[in-house]
């Protein structure tokens, strides 16, 4: 088991799916966590059990693509405890051809999937540099590396957030400050919506657990140290290899 008591960790897209699977595995590692997302409900919700485990957690509903809004939720976890651990997971997908992708769909992913992290990881960098330490993790996808069809909006954007995540560890460095990316492969989510990718697991497609597992591992080693990049799929999700 990961100890992970010395942190107080944000995690953005926590209602659901990968971000409450990475919540439930950091109270179970002693982490102090608080929960953002757009559902109250939902956060509520999963707050509930997280406290019946003994966890201590606050719900902050935000939407990580206002800024006001953002600076609201570092303000307020500070608060509750300094933030040593962001976790940036909030994210949206559109399967959708190419030549029908409108501008409004193409801002909403590039809004969700890169403009908020700047903006988290931002506020991060400004509340742990005086610390002199913290870390940032951010949740990519398999797609920055071997690209879905139609998905041209969050594949752009799952390669610029590898870009992002590296300028924030170049960034963080003199600060004492990490910054590390996740690549998982098909996972059960809400990715696409109010709507699982798939309902259980299968030979190509995961449970969220395993993707929270290794970010928890991440997160626990020392702070002086950085697991910059990592992938994680299915053995058998088409990936390796040529036709």
């Amino acid at each position: 088991m990961q100890d992970l008591s010395r942190h107080t960790a944000i995690i953005t897209g926590a209602s659901s799916g990968i971000g409450a699977a990475i919540a439930r595995s950091f109270v179970a590692a002693g982490a102090r966590v608080v929960l953002a997302a757009r559902r109250a409900s939902r956060l509520e919700e999963l707050a509930g059990a997280l406290r019946a485990d003994g966890g201590q957690v606050l719900v902050r509903p935000t939407d990580v693509t206002d800024e006001a809004d953002v600076a609201g939720l570092f303000a307020d976890a500070e608060a509750f405890s300094p933030v040593t651990l962001l976790i940036v997971n909030a994210g949206v997908a559109r399967l959708c051809p190419t030549v029908d992708m409108t501008l409004d769909a193409w801002r909403e992913v590039v809004d969700i999937n890169l403009t908020a992290p700047f903006l988290c990881g931002r506020e991060a960098l400004r509340v742990m540099k005086p610390r002199g330490r913290g870390r940032i993790i951010t949740i990519g996808s398999l797609s920055a590396q071997s690209p879905r069809a139609d998905t041209i909006a969050y594949t752009a954007t799952k390669f610029g957030l590898e870009g992002l995540t590296r300028s924030l560890a170049l960034d963080g460095r003199p600060f004492g400050i990490t910054a590390s990316i996740v690549h998982p492969g098909s996972t059960i989510s809400e990715l696409f919506g109010e709507r699982t990718l798939s309902a259980r697991p299968s030979d190509t497609t995961m449970a969220a657990g395993p993707v929270a597992q290794l970010v928890a591992t991440m997160a626990a080693v020392p702070d002086e140290i950085n697991v910059l990049t990592a992938t994680i799929l299915p053995i058998a999700q088409p990936y390796l290899g040529r036709g």
